[in-house]
């Protein structure tokens, strides 16, 4: 373990590759991430990277408070680390990394054709890709998962539209069941609902992120945002979140539906697994997956951003660096990562292996050319405002704000903030 001290910064940096001391003519990547980012089978992989090349990776892990300040001083003093960890995001990209100045060009590796497109876009700027995203953002995908028992006995179906989706929640209410466990005294969760419909706003109105980065678009006045806000609002309205959804937590969820007295939860596409580990008499294949269906969605809703390898563009070691990221994504090593790594149910890789449930990968097999970028990812300066959102659609839930002035207010906000980056897109 290791102390670093950099402008005032104090902070603990856990070297785990052991010792810090190398031989001298030993090339050693120093790679620093945030806390949480750098999984046990990375590290054994980067041990087998060593034996095969020489090439020794000297992890350095800050805590996640205080990473990236830590990080943008040691880019800005010309000081950065052989590789760097990073949230990919094209916007992310820009501010916080300046990757066009810090980041060494990856487009031409082996391994960047093999990188899912949706993915790799969030590592791309000026057409040029700087990042490897070693992290599995399908598995972070919000479906919708819902009791096939109580489906089956009260003769529902999975719905594709908002109509068939509002039938099957008063079916369930009707005969005493919950049909949906929404907390929203988190003040995030039910913020999903929304953003995460981005690629059904993206296939009603084609170009539409784009429109909203470049400030020629607005929230306010879009009919497909304003329906799915509005009927969001029906869902609390017709009680279908339940009497305490206002009091309901996430941490409640794998008991409410093990429960057998709620119909559906919003959850990640693992949460079948998670009530079978909490409540064994519930099964994960008792557990079915469908999309959110509010303004008629049917595309997938990927989030595919998350953390990502950079290569310092002032690395005396760009090349070694190179080898220990194309090493990584070998699919040998890649399905290595995926069966060691319980929280990982695949990797963004062509021929990458998957332990999704049968129903989980039904539903992406079945969508594999309809799916898109959710809108906390894909539109600049909607992610920093998610728990104001939260509290603006608690509003709406309570009678205080309606539809249209929750759309309003992401745009006023969505200025503000691009107004205080000096964005040029908002100098009029």
């Amino acid at each position: 373990m290791h102390r670093l001290a950099l402008a005032g910064v104090s902070c603990l940096v856990f070297a785990l590759t052991g010792s810090a001391s190398f031989a001298a003519d030993k090339v050693t990547l120093t790679y620093m991430a945030s806390q949480d980012w750098v999984k046990d089978a990375e590290q054994t992989l980067a041990k087998k990277f060593e034996e095969k090349t020489g090439i020794a990776i000297d992890f350095q892990i800050l805590p996640s408070g205080q990473y990236f300040n830590v990080l943008q001083t040691k880019l800005n003093s010309g000081e950065g680390p052989d590789l760097f960890g990073g949230q990919s995001g094209v916007t992310d990209l820009k501010l916080q990394y300046n990757v066009e100045k810090n980041a060494v060009d990856l487009t031409n590796e082996p391994w960047a054709t093999k990188e899912d497109k949706l993915v790799a876009a969030q590592s791309t700027l000026g057409g040029k890709l700087y990042g490897l995203t070693y992290w599995d953002v399908l598995g972070n995908t919000w479906v919708i998962s819902y009791n096939k028992k109580l489906f089956a006995q009260y003769g529902l179906s999975e719905p594709k539209t908002y109509a068939e989706f509002k039938a099957a929640c008063q079916k369930l209410l009707d005969n005493g069941v919950q049909p949906i466990y929404e907390p929203v005294a988190d003040g995030w969760h039910h913020v999903l609902w929304f953003p995460e419909l981005g690629p059904r706003f993206e296939q009603v109105t084609p170009g539409l992120a784009d429109a909203l980065n470049a400030n020629k678009a607005t929230f306010a006045g879009n009919p497909t945002m304003l329906s799915a806000v509005t009927e969001l609002k029906e869902m609390f309205d017709l009680g279908y979140m339940g009497k305490n959804a206002l009091a309901d937590v996430y941490t409640g969820a794998s008991k409410a539906m093990a429960s057998g007295k709620v119909g559906m939860v919003l959850a990640n596409t693992g949460f079948g697994s998670l009530v079978e580990h909490d409540y064994p008499d519930m099964k994960a294949s008792d557990i079915g997956v469908f999309l959110m269906p509010l303004a008629d969605n049917q595309q997938v809703n990927i989030n595919p951003a998350g953390p990502t390898h950079f290569i310092y563009s002032g690395s005396a070691h760009v090349d070694a660096a190179k080898q220990y990221l194309a090493f990584l994504a070998e699919p040998e090593n890649v399905d290595y990562f995926i069966d060691n790594t319980p929280t990982a149910m695949t990797l963004p890789f062509d021929g990458a292996k998957s332990k999704f449930s049968p129903d989980v990968q039904a539903l992406f097999d079945s969508h594999k050319d309809a799916r898109g970028t959710v809108y906390q990812t894909a539109v600049a300066y909607v992610n920093p405002q998610w728990m104001d959102l939260g509290a603006d659609l608690t509003a709406m839930f309570t009678g205080s704000m309606g539809p249209d002035k929750v759309l309003a207010n992401i745009d006023k906000r969505r200025a503000d903030l691009a107004k205080a980056a000096r964005d040029p897109a908002w100098k009029k």
